[in-house]
């Protein structure tokens, strides 16, 4: 391995979250933001391809909308490309019928110029030199919980990466639980047992 190479886990699910420290743009302000930043919080991270295209701002303005929610939830969004701050600042400041996000973004947007956080999460496409629509939950303790990837052309739910993080901080919170597919907020959980899976079986 070269003294420069990252290293990428076979699979970042299970393991500790690779650390980055990237130039971004937040409410007006350009400074540097790293993952250590939000230790002890839920991270969700939105790797996208690129500022200026066409399904990148439907999710950028998606994961936006319910910022709040996710905040509400101890977890921080941040969005991540391969674009510069300077060109994140631009379209966030851009009016939406000029291709931009019209002023107000409630996360913050990195730069991943070098490409290293996207190589190191595994969604970087080096054909076409940009990240896969990646999205990441990481824990407190800086473990990735959850992963998804899309290819190019298809964009993500937040309401979907919500769910999911309601679902693992329900588990969290409580030992011996597991969560049935579909599960969301007031739902029965399963315990971990055979037990618990016929009981939950035959009652729904």
């Amino acid at each position: 391995m070269e003294a420069n190479e990252i290293p990428v886990p076979y699979n970042v699910v299970g393991n500790p979250a690779p650390e980055f420290e990237l130039e971004g743009y937040f409410n007006g302000e350009l400074k540097k933001f790293s993952l250590a930043d939000y230790k002890g919080k839920w991270v969700c991270l939105l790797f996208y391809p690129l500022d200026f295209t066409f399904v990148c701002p439907t999710e950028v303005l998606s994961f936006s909308e319910h910022a709040k929610d996710f905040t509400e939830r101890n977890c921080q969004v941040l969005g991540i490309s391969v674009d510069s701050q300077f060109v994140h600042k631009a379209w966030v400041e851009t009016a939406k019928q000029d291709g931009g996000l019209g002023g107000k973004l409630n996360y913050p947007l990195l730069a991943d110029i070098n490409k290293e956080a996207s190589f190191s999460y595994g969604v970087l496409n080096e054909d076409a030199g940009v990240a896969l629509r990646g999205l990441f939950l990481i824990d407190p303790e800086g473990t990735v919980m959850h992963a998804t990837i899309n290819n190019l052309p298809v964009g993500r739910s937040a309401k979907e990466a919500l769910r999911t993080l309601k679902a693992f901080q329900f588990v969290a919170a409580h030992e011996g639980q597991v969560c049935p597919a579909d599960w969301d907020e007031g739902m029965d959980a399963m315990e971990a047992t055979p037990e618990g899976m016929r009981n939950f079986l035959t009652s729904h």
